[in-house]
């Protein structure tokens, strides 16, 4: 299986990889709201936020300090209930991904969206605008969206309950989110678009450079390619042993586990109730 981009750099850096980059994430947003809710606090936001223009005259540290920016000020409520959801949709994508693929994917995210931020800065200069505010225009919001989207294409036919109540596709819903995004980008001009596609931009890099195989790591690759090899080359007979494509584990090494094949992939290939729902389907 020949590598893609991903596979090359993960197998030089992995080991520099954060784990559980969600919790750290979750962390960021609540430090962000709190600042933003209180009187006392309200206005250190200010200092904090992706100004290119005052980045340019060296307060370098807005690089960095605009990923507390909150994406919105909601209740209380609301804000613990989005929290819970993006983090468990991102320690999800962690767990199937591993910690190096997901901290690429939120760090080229937040990477493009400073990006975006010297664009904007760029053409409203040249324009004669430069000194306009542009900050409040790039949080984390689109950043979560990505994640989100992320979630939907690797997890497609898994459902949520919408409100709680309904239950739905993620994918049904990464569709709607996109229709949204694609309505504000022409009803917001310019300005609207930059930091939507920003933001996104990691999401269209990841799933259309690699594909199918984006979501599995070098290991579960690795695993594939030798479990195809040894059922070619095995000779024909009865298997009376069950055995996960994926990881390896048998009946016989793990008698908890309960094995099923998979009908949408092509072949009989068997999984573990671990990688079951997890895993990309082999065509």
């Amino acid at each position: 299986m020949k590598d893609n981009w991903i596979d090359k750099i993960e197998r030089k850096y992995s080991k520099y990889a954060l784990h559980n980059l969600s919790l750290y994430m979750v962390i960021c947003f609540a430090i962000g709201y709190a600042l933003a809710i209180l009187p006392s606090t309200s206005g250190i936001l200010d200092y904090l936020s992706l100004e290119p223009s005052k980045i340019l005259k060296g307060q370098v540290w807005r690089l960095f300090t605009w990923v507390i920016s909150p994406t919105r000020q909601d209740n209380v409520f609301w804000v613990l209930i989005s929290m819970y959801f993006y983090y468990s949709i991102g320690r999800t994508l962690e767990n199937v991904w591993g910690d190096f693929r997901y901290n690429v994917y939120i760090f080229s995210g937040l990477f493009y969206t400073v990006i975006g931020a010297f664009i904007m800065y760029g053409i409203l200069a040249f324009i004669g605008a430069g000194n306009v505010q542009i900050g409040y225009l790039f949080t984390t919001y689109y950043i979560c969206m990505s994640i989100f989207l992320a979630f939907a294409a690797t997890f497609p036919e898994m459902e949520i309950l919408l409100m709680f109540i309904i239950p739905i596709k993620v994918k049904v819903l990464g569709v709607v989110y996109v229709v949204i995004m694609i309505v504000e980008c022409i009803g917001g001009g310019l300005f609207i678009a930059i930091p939507i596609v920003a933001s996104l931009f990691n999401f269209l890099i990841f799933f259309f450079s690699g594909r199918k195989r984006i979501g599995i790591t070098r290991a579960q690759q690795t695993m594939r390619k030798e479990f195809r090899s040894k059922v070619k080359a095995a000779p024909k007979q009865t298997v009376t042993r069950h055995k996960c494509a994926i990881c390896g584990r048998t009946d016989e090494s793990n008698p908890e586990l309960e094995f099923r094949f998979c009908s949408k992939c092509n072949g009989n290939y068997e999984y573990c109730n671990d990688h079951l729902f997890t895993h990309k389907h082999v065509e």
